[in-house]
């Protein structure tokens, strides 16, 4: 009796509660699949008291300040040269012709050819090691900028200055991967950049200061703009040891939880956590997928544009008729206004999760600016025109670097390929800097025609890449979308992931 019993239970129909609970099961079983962390409710336990916002708040008060002091610092430091122009330096050191431009390329060759080996050294040390060192050894090129006598030297520094700071801003962008998930980086990035623009109004402070000068030991006050910032970036350097931090697993300020936690939320987010190996394989991928080319001509378009006007900005102002002092005052307005529209476009961009749209908005909005400068055929007799068009110019160049820098960061997946990607996206870049600094010279000025006309065509070049870019990846969501659903949790993909070929990954445009 007891065994058909026992049978007639095993095959009695479920209770109300027993179908219940297998219900429950089954809906788990199937979001598991569709999402992998949801198959671990431990992690969601374990970290229930975890506020992520205010965690997110944490990590951005003690990271950006810092980076962006050392960005400020490396700006401020290769765009000083153009302060010390109008303060006497090409005149003591007898340069003639275009040697003051000369001068200015061989920055971007040291900056190029070094900037992989000084992330390969970043991955084998420390962030708080390797960017406060970094940032001591371009100190002390900078301030050696000071003492030189004669073209060869003043050679030598800038090339030196260009190898000393090539690895700050890959530095940081891969800092940033080893926090931030993949929709977070975007933002900090542009945050971080915004220093540069922050770094343009205190040059032309420092300068205006400094100027005041000469007199003391040399004639000419362009020795101690770079003696003096070079020494401050000095000083601020050694304390950076102190204020940068390295990863979560390590840093003083998180709790034991907060760094679980940050590590788990990395680890579903982003394919850093994969254990992929090297292969030229996965190296050919970036080569041949047009999108890293794209991105790497995104950048080549705003680099023109942003190098050239922080470099000759004092020299353009001069030419309008003001003195040196004045020049040097009236470059600190329009950076500021860069930044204010750096961290303006930044927070759209953000809160809308749009790229294109607003690149291409701001690299309009600079346009005009160079469509002002272009205009005014006579700007000694009308300084004011061509002052607010360097307004609407720095308005618009800022914010949209800003976006180009941060684009293949947050869409190119696949270990290997991103890395070469964001080495395509500077290598390529930075050559139009390199031609940028042969466009402004000695005998072009007030107006400057060439120089401003190759800024606004490569504006208008950047337009025609990012809405290329645009139409690309909305076609591929779209394609992708009616083969299979969107995969966030990347991180949980483990030896089932072909990077951002594979069709449930969906890039941001």
């Amino acid at each position: 009796m007891t065994a058909k019993l026992s049978a007639d239970a095993q095959t009695a129909p479920p209770t109300a509660d027993q179908a219940d609970q297998h219900d429950d099961q089954s809906l788990r079983k199937v979001k598991a699949e569709q999402d992998p962390l949801s198959a671990s409710p431990s992690i969601d336990v374990e970290h229930s008291d975890v506020d992520e916002k205010s965690l997110l708040r944490k990590i951005d008060w003690r990271l950006l300040p810092a980076v962006g002091v050392l960005y400020l610092l490396s700006f401020l430091d290769r765009s000083n040269v153009g302060n010390a122009r109008i303060e006497g330096l090409t005149g003591d050191l007898h340069m003639t012709g275009n040697q003051y431009l000369t001068g200015l390329t061989l920055y971007f060759v040291g900056y190029v050819i070094f900037e992989v080996p000084c992330n390969i050294i970043l991955k084998r040390t420390t962030p708080r090691f390797w960017l406060p060192t970094l940032t001591i050894l371009w100190g002390i090129v900078a301030t050696l900028m000071g003492i030189v006598q004669d073209l060869t030297g003043f050679f030598i520094a800038r090339f030196f200055l260009g190898v000393t700071e090539s690895g700050l801003f890959p530095g940081v962008v891969y800092y940033f991967s080893m926090w931030y998930k993949r929709r977070e980086r975007q933002f900090r990035i542009s945050l971080f950049f915004s220093a540069a623009a922050l770094a343009g109004s205190f040059g032309g402070i420092l300068a205006y200061g400094i100027g005041h000068m000469r007199g003391i030991v040399w004639e000419n006050g362009w020795r101690w703009i770079f003696i003096l910032e070079g020494i401050a970036t000095v000083v601020v350097a050694v304390f950076a040891y102190w204020f940068i931090y390295n990863y979560p697993d390590t840093a003083e300020f998180l709790t034991a939880k907060e760094r679980s936690f940050i590590r788990n939320r990395l680890a579903a987010d982003s394919d850093a956590t994969h254990d992929e190996r090297f292969t030229w394989g996965n190296v050919y991928k970036a080569l041949k997928d047009p999108k890293c080319w794209l991105y790497g001509l995104s950048f080549h378009t705003m680099s023109l544009p942003l190098y050239t006007f922080s470099l000759f900005l004092p020299s353009i102002i001069r030419d309008l008729g003001y003195t040196a002092a004045n020049a040097q005052l009236l470059t600190i307005p329009p950076y500021a206004f860069a930044f204010f529209t750096t961290l303006t476009v930044a927070t759209f961009s953000e809160k809308y999760g749009q790229r294109a749209i607003p690149l291409i908005c701001s690299a309009s909005f600079a346009m005009i600016g160079y469509i002002i400068l272009l205009a005014n055929t006579d700007p000694k007799s009308r300084p004011g025109l061509s002052y607010t068009g360097t307004f609407f110019a720095a308005g618009g160049i800022y914010p949209a670097t800003a976006l180009a820098l941060s684009w293949p960061a947050i869409n190119v997946s696949g270990q290997t390929k991103r890395a070469v990607a964001n080495g395509m996206q500077i290598s390529i870049g930075n050559l139009g800097a390199v031609l940028g600094t042969q466009l402004y010279r000695q005998n072009d000025g007030p107006r400057y025609i060439v120089g401003h006309s190759f800024a606004l065509g490569y504006l208008a070049g950047n337009i025609i890449v990012s809405l290329i870019l645009y139409l690309i990846l909305k076609k591929e969501n779209t394609r992708r979308d009616g083969i299979t659903a969107e995969v966030k949790e990347v991180g949980e993909l483990h030896g089932d992931w072909d990077g951002d070929d594979d069709a449930r990954w969906r890039f941001q445009y």
